[in-house]
């Protein structure tokens, strides 16, 4: 196995340089990532399951080849909507059947689904690093109804870019959400990389 994406997707692009990016690893993606144990969307399911109805709409932001719409549907999750970067990566999940709609979205683009669609939205493996930008977290806090679930994670790398955590502590601390899940654990075994899974509840 080569190792050729993993090695890349950590390192800062833009927009069009990331689409390209996973336009080209979509493929391979599935067969890489579970060579080296992908842990963090079955941890991101279990934790949303814990908290949130698993009968009412999921926005899966971000969501690849729908690795992570599998753990969804695997813990009860029934209405996944998804929104992906890549038409190469909804492809693939599209083919998985999990999802009840897919969607290209542009990077900064506004959500095509109105503010209070989704009760629980989720971002596996999508901010940070190489991926999307902290304001994401704005972006996705500010389209929940009071009440719902925020599920999302940071692997070791984007707990090192003092940004994303800032961004996140800002949302708890000016009262728009509160944390009620937080878990370190395994990410990527294979290359020795872990991630923090967080649950945020909009008040």
């Amino acid at each position: 196995m080569s190792d050729a994406f993993l090695n890349k997707v950590y390192q800062a692009r833009t927009a069009d340089q990331t689409r390209a990016l996973y336009d080209d690893w979509a493929e391979g993606y599935d067969a890489e990532i579970a060579l080296n144990g992908y842990a963090t969307p079955t941890r991101c399911a279990a934790a949303l399951a814990g908290f949130a109805d698993v009968a009412a709409p999921l926005l899966d932001f971000g969501c690849g080849t729908g690795l992570s719409g599998r753990a969804f549907a695997e813990q009860g999750f029934t209405l996944l909507d998804g929104l992906d970067l890549s038409d190469e990566m909804l492809a693939h999940a599209r083919a998985k059947g999990h999802y009840r709609s897919l969607t290209r979205i542009d990077p900064g683009a506004p959500l095509p689904f109105a503010p209070g669609t989704h009760p629980a939205i989720a971002a596996v493996g999508v901010i940070g690093c190489g991926a999307a930008p902290a304001a994401v977290l704005d972006q996705l806090i500010d389209a929940l109804p009071r009440g719902g679930h925020f599920v999302f994670s940071f692997n070791d790398h984007t707990l090192e870019d003092p940004s994303c955590l800032a961004r996140m502590k800002a949302r708890i601390g000016d009262g728009a959400t509160r944390l009620i899940f937080e878990e370190y654990g395994p990410h990527l075994p294979g290359q020795n990389i872990k991630s923090k899974v967080y649950v945020l509840e909009k008040t």
